[in-house]
């Protein structure tokens, strides 16, 4: 009788071991999941923030180049696709074709010097960049956390935990355009 009683003693001491180890594993792994949804409101805000401000430059160029037409509709379309998207995948892609549609705004400037010397299109360029700025601090912070969060539900043990309770993989990274890996051609 003894025997027994301290069998089933050993045998609940190491189910509440382990049931201790799982919750102790899935409580890391919370937190990290968590991050993952605060940074990408960081995100979200810093985005938000520079495609309100887009509106006013469109305009403040629209002034001085009436026949750049394309570029001010793609722009249009690319800021309707971000308020379109629900996920960070969509928002991530709709900030994509933004980036693009203003890089070739920016270009299209470059052919009207007097709008460069305009103190509003100055002032709201500054304001974009600011932006710009925040939105690189943000995006490599939003994927250190993913990073973070999927080398943790990757690595053994706990990527047995992880499946258990549900954590799966967020593939949803800021990634660099190939094209703009290269640097731009300098003519002398």
């Amino acid at each position: 009788m003894k025997a027994i009683l301290i069998t089933l003693g050993v045998v609940v001491l190491g189910v509440l071991a382990i049931g201790g180890w799982l919750m102790g594993v899935r409580n890391d792994l919370v937190p990290q999941r968590e991050a993952i949804t605060a940074q990408w409101s960081q995100v979200d805000t810093v985005l938000q923030r520079r495609a309100d401000l887009i509106p006013n430059l469109v305009e403040t160029v629209k002034g001085y180049a009436k026949q750049e037409t394309q570029i001010f509709t793609d722009i249009a379309s690319a800021r309707a696709s971000m308020g379109g998207a629900r996920t960070p995948g969509e928002r991530i892609s709709a900030n994509g074709q933004l980036d693009s549609a203003l890089a070739r705004l920016l270009v299209v400037v470059e052919n009207y010097p007097q709008l460069k010397s305009n103190e509003n299109f100055l002032r709201l360029h500054d304001e974009i960049a600011g932006a710009e700025n925040r939105i690189a601090v943000e995006r490599h912070k939003y994927n250190e956390a993913v990073l973070k969060y999927n080398t943790a539900i990757e690595l053994f043990p706990a990527n047995v935990v992880a499946g258990m309770f549900g954590f799966t993989r967020n593939d949803a990274y800021f990634k660099v355009d190939p094209a703009k890996r290269e640097a731009p051609a300098v003519k002398f």
